[in-house]
């Protein structure tokens, strides 16, 4: 892995005992995991307020995780929670991303259970045109849950945790151990080889049912069990779902990935399609692609102030944030 600090080489504490990394000051810890922690920050050029993961290095090393943050940090999707930067120190690696003020979706579907359906095909709609976008840049998710889904005060969703998401590449299919049983697909679960965005789909329609119905449609507390079920692929469908979401569901928990319906198939499917909003209507665009095109204009105004022309293309391509991109 290449990723380098860009103005430290570690921690380093200020002169007001501002505990800081690069060009963030540290705030308080948001959360703990095994693989380390996620604390809130401000970029000192602009003020502006982040959440750092703040990983161990040794075990994230081994999960060549390179392209994939390189491609991740290119992301400007309205449902997705954006990576603006990456680097490294020789004990940690640091992903810097858009800070969102939120609870998640399992929070909220704990409490309020089972939504309308139109509350729950809003939401839904955000999710698959977030999930879209990474496919369509070639990153599976592989860990799509709602526990990684965060909502604002308006009910937005906001992808977030890509940390375990995996690259697609031509040619390789991926294996995961990642996720969570209860959302995994019966290919991921058996262990099997699998090209990635199938199963992301699967987690897709599992949420999709729980939102509809505020339970899982596999659930067992014992994990063979639960397993078999899955594999199965038998679940009820309550009589209160729409006769479009009866149509939909099942045919994206398809147990067989190759006949399991595809992003831009449930697009396409009347049940999306009613009260689309106009944002969402219109596939995401590639985002490498339009992460290169780089305004001349401005970018000769940016020279004229003194910035070097290569670096200032540089620092926009690859999303940092620095005097120069900010």
């Amino acid at each position: 892995m290449s990723m380098e600090f860009e103005g430290g080489s570690g921690f380093g504490r200020g002169g007001s005992a501002q505990y800081y990394v690069s060009d963030y000051v540290l705030g308080k810890t948001l959360g703990k995991s095994s693989f380390g922690k996620v604390k809130v920050a401000e970029h000192k050029w602009t003020g502006l307020k982040v959440a750092i993961k703040i990983l161990k290095r040794p075990k994230i090393l081994a999960m060549d995780m390179e392209e994939e943050v390189k491609t991740l940090r290119l992301f400007m999707h309205p449902h997705i929670i954006r990576l603006y930067e990456a680097f490294e120190s020789p004990t940690d690696i640091f992903l810097v991303m858009e800070y969102w003020e939120s609870r998640s979706l399992s929070d909220y579907i704990v409490e309020k259970g089972r939504l309308l359906e139109e509350e729950a095909r809003r939401i839904f709609q955000q999710i698959v045109s977030g999930v879209e976008c990474c496919h369509r840049n070639m990153v599976v998710l592989s860990d799509l849950k709602p526990e990684n889904l965060l909502l604002d005060s308006k009910c937005n969703v906001k992808i977030a945790d890509l940390g375990v998401s995996n690259m697609m590449r031509d040619g390789h299919f991926l294996k995961t151990s990642s996720g969570s049983p209860n959302f995994a697909a019966p290919e991921v679960i058996s262990g099997e080889s699998n090209a990635g965005p199938e199963a992301d789909v699967w987690s897709c329609g599992v949420i999709l049912y729980l939102l509809l119905c505020g339970s899982l449609p596999f659930y067992d507390e014992n994990i063979p069990n639960l397993f078999k079920k899955i594999k199965a692929g038998i679940y009820p469908l309550p009589s209160h779902l729409s006769p479009g979401a009866k149509d939909l569901i099942p045919r994206m928990l398809f147990v067989d990935p190759m006949k399991r319906l595809t992003i831009p198939e449930i697009r396409q499917h009347p049940w999306f399609q009613a009260h689309l909003p106009r944002y969402l209507a219109v596939p995401p665009p590639d985002t490498i692609p339009q992460a290169e095109r780089i305004d001349e204009d401005i970018l000769a105004e940016v020279v004229r102030m003194g910035f070097d022309r290569n670096g200032v293309c540089d620092s926009l391509r690859n999303s940092y944030q620095n005097k120069v991109s900010c």
